[in-house]
């Protein structure tokens, strides 16, 4: 039995979902369409640069859920899933996640996404156990604040680590897939690295290490 490790975004989806929902709240004008989408498309830059400020750009994404009741958050991404995520979905990423569940493999997503995102993305995957940014909730509300340490870079170790401790779980003859130079604190740490559709700079250690490298979407 080994702990079968995956990002999610451009990883187990073709596409990313973070920035994806900006793209939806500017769709339903619950946003201010120009500004938003000048700022989600500048901080999603800088992600795929490997130089993002992870606290602003949750300052920036969070704000919108404080504006909103938990009822119509559900509705939204009830949309959300059946517009956008579901066509995302990849056929061999689901033959990808069946073969590890067989195998007996514990599956995790790590994401530095929110959960209020990814945990139903996860789950209509099949996965359940998610490690995600949280987001702090007060009197059932999101204040936009985030609690705890962000699963980006570094923070990604930090947590998953912690999920370890928590889980009484070892990360002996783990996998981790990830498509995502950023992801490369966590990917430095496992067994069995798979770089997953990288982006260059992925692709340039992948090689370089000689880790394994694999596509989902050809």
């Amino acid at each position: 039995m080994a702990l079968a490790i995956f990002d999610l975004d451009n990883t187990l989806i073709a596409g990313d979902s973070d920035y994806s929902w900006g793209e939806f709240l500017v769709s339903q004008n619950i946003v201010d369409p120009a500004l938003y989408k000048e700022m989600n498309d500048r901080f999603y830059a800088d992600y795929e640069a490997g130089c993002l400020d992870i606290f602003a750009y949750l300052e920036f994404s969070a704000e919108p859920l404080t504006r909103l009741s938990m009822d119509t958050l559900e509705k939204l991404h009830n949309i959300f899933m059946q517009t956008i995520i579901f066509p995302m979905r990849l056929k061999k990423a689901e033959e990808l996640i069946k073969h590890h569940r067989l195998a007996g493999d514990r599956l995790l997503v790590i994401t530095s996404t929110h959960r209020f995102i990814v945990e139903p993305i996860c789950k209509s995957l099949g996965i359940d156990d998610v490690i995600a940014t949280e987001l702090e909730i007060i009197n059932g509300a999101y204040t936009g604040k985030v609690t705890g340490t962000p699963t980006f870079k570094e923070g990604k170790v930090k947590r998953f680590n912690q999920w370890l401790k928590e889980q009484n779980e070892r990360n002996n003859n783990s996998y981790f897939y990830s498509d995502s130079i950023n992801d490369l604190p966590l990917l430095l740490e496992v067994a069995n690295p798979v770089a997953v559709d990288p982006d260059p700079a992925l692709r340039k250690e992948a090689e370089s290490r000689q880790w394994g490298i694999m596509s989902l979407r050809d």
